[in-house]
């Protein structure tokens, strides 16, 4: 009887770390928060300006009270506030991400990868047209070579 090895912690844990998967997700995440700076810098540098000529930059300002009395901030604050203007200070560093993102990053690709089936759907019609072609101009050469043998025993 033979025993089969089984594979230990280090060589599992090699395997799993080779896997395309975990690297292309590890070039992601590095990516991705490189990425978040530009984001950042674009929500600072224009996007709150913006909405700070009609309000105010720091959105994080905007709340509404719901239980009196409202005052003061931070931990000094009293009553109960709903503190909206962060929540829509996050929700467009969202929608700007995925803008961003979307725009730059996978239409582009979209794009690309569909200019790259395309030529490789061309190229293979054009394979198979040749292919038939030929097959044609076979089947002409055989049917010339059993019409020239038909006359010769024709003449017999």
């Amino acid at each position: 009887m033979s025993e089969k090895k089984q594979p230990g912690i280090w060589e599992g844990f090699k395997a799993f770390l080779m896997r395309g998967n975990v690297v292309d997700l590890a070039v992601a995440v590095v990516i991705g928060a490189a990425f978040t700076n530009i984001v950042n810098s674009v929500v600072k540098g224009i996007i709150n300006p913006l909405v700070g000529a009609i309000g105010t930059k720091n959105l994080d300002s905007y709340s509404t009270c719901i239980k009196d009395p409202c005052t003061g901030s931070g931990d000094t604050a009293t009553g109960v506030r709903i503190l909206w203007g962060s929540v829509l200070g996050a929700t467009l560093s969202f929608v700007i991400t995925a803008a961003v993102v979307y725009f730059l990053m996978v239409l582009p690709m979209a794009k690309y990868l569909a200019r790259v089936e395309a030529r490789r759907k061309a190229k293979e019609s054009t394979h198979e047209v040749i292919e038939v072609t030929e097959l044609e101009v076979l089947k002409e050469i055989r049917n010339e070579l059993v019409a020239q043998r038909g006359q010769g025993r024709a003449q017999d």
